[in-house]
């Protein structure tokens, strides 16, 4: 019995330190992938846009369990609107985590991300006008999500919820983005 014992603690401290992070460590993820993006609160008749995205996170691994990142992505969210109306957003979004892994090779992610309105413009048609001006020029977003890690691949799922609005006057429009993307970890 005595000899089941330690080699149960024996398995359990293997699986432990073969999921452990190297401390101190500091890794740079080039990303790309997609958003599923809408604009939620004062919209009527909105539906989901799909755009691109893409960037880089530096990861800098705090203990075995947790990392602080944070990135650059330039990111094309806004909605599609009733009939042939949309509205499009180039952001550049800078997203702070915390990563906590679960698992060696899966974290959950939460943060905060300002976003920077570079550009906004209104679809009608053939029609196209930059409506930048009436849009704040910086907005905040909550990420929430996952990755998971093979080899050197980071899949990474995550819904940014938005905590300020992006227009300016009345009402209030905020982002809604489920954003998937891939990337390449080079530790540095």
């Amino acid at each position: 019995m005595k000899k089941i014992i330690m080699l149960a603690v024996a398995m359990c401290m293997a699986v432990s330190i073969s999921a452990q992070h190297r401390v101190g460590s500091i890794s740079i993820i080039p990303k790309v992938g997609f958003n599923l993006a809408n604009l939620a609160g004062d919209v009527n008749g909105n539906s989901i846009k799909f755009g691109m995205a893409g960037g880089a996170d530096a990861m800098y691994q705090l203990s075995d369990l947790v990392g602080l990142s944070g990135g650059l992505m330039l990111s094309m969210q806004g909605c599609e609107l009733e009939g042939d109306n949309s509205f499009s957003l180039l952001e550049i979004n800078i997203p702070l985590l915390a990563n906590f892994y679960v698992t060696k090779n899966f974290a959950l992610k939460v943060g905060l991300q300002p976003g920077i309105i570079a550009s906004a413009k209104s679809h009608s048609g053939n029609n196209t006008a930059t409506v930048t001006s009436s849009c704040q020029t910086i907005e905040l977003s909550l990420p929430i999500g996952a990755s998971y890690e093979y080899k050197d691949f980071v899949f990474d799922a995550r819904y940014n919820l938005g905590l300020s609005k992006t227009n300016k006057g009345n009402g209030s429009q905020r982002n809604s983005v489920f954003q998937i993307t891939v990337g390449y970890k080079f530790d540095i």
